[in-house]
């Protein structure tokens, strides 16, 4: 006597995607400014409404610059690992997937496949101590 098979499961629905978003209202505090060391770098993915912002920040010789996190070469996130924007002696911004680097305060490609073209900037300012976006 056979048995009836039973019909194989649905395989559960991927997750709808989440929009992204290009800019951020201005003054939103990120972090502490010592959070991030010199040279160093932070990622920051924000809400806005129902959409996600992802940008980061790096710090070079006490300044700072405001990224939004994504690659001119083929529009991936720069880091592979969480925070992980800087090259091992902090000279130069990696973008993990296909080895652009990038200058840290200007945002300028100098080398990689997208050599010339420039990260899109994210304005953010310190204000009591505290990294905020402009």
């Amino acid at each position: 006597m056979s048995e009836t098979p039973t019909p194989p499961e649905s395989a559960p629905e991927s997750p709808p995607e989440r929009a992204r978003v290009w800019t951020t209202p201005a003054n939103v505090a990120l972090c502490a400014e010592a959070d991030i060391a010199d040279p160093g770098s932070r990622g920051f993915v924000l809400q806005i409404g129902e959409a996600f912002f992802h940008g980061f920040v790096v710090r070079e010789a006490g300044q700072l610059a405001g990224y939004v996190d994504r690659c001119p070469h083929q529009g991936f996130p720069l880091a592979i690992e969480l925070d992980r924007y800087l090259v091992p002696d902090g000279a130069l911004i990696l973008c993990g997937w296909h080895g652009a680097v990038f200058k840290p305060l200007t945002g300028d490609c100098v080398g990689g496949p997208c050599a010339g073209a420039r990260l899109t900037p994210w304005p953010v300012t310190v204000r009591d101590g505290v990294i905020r976006t402009a």
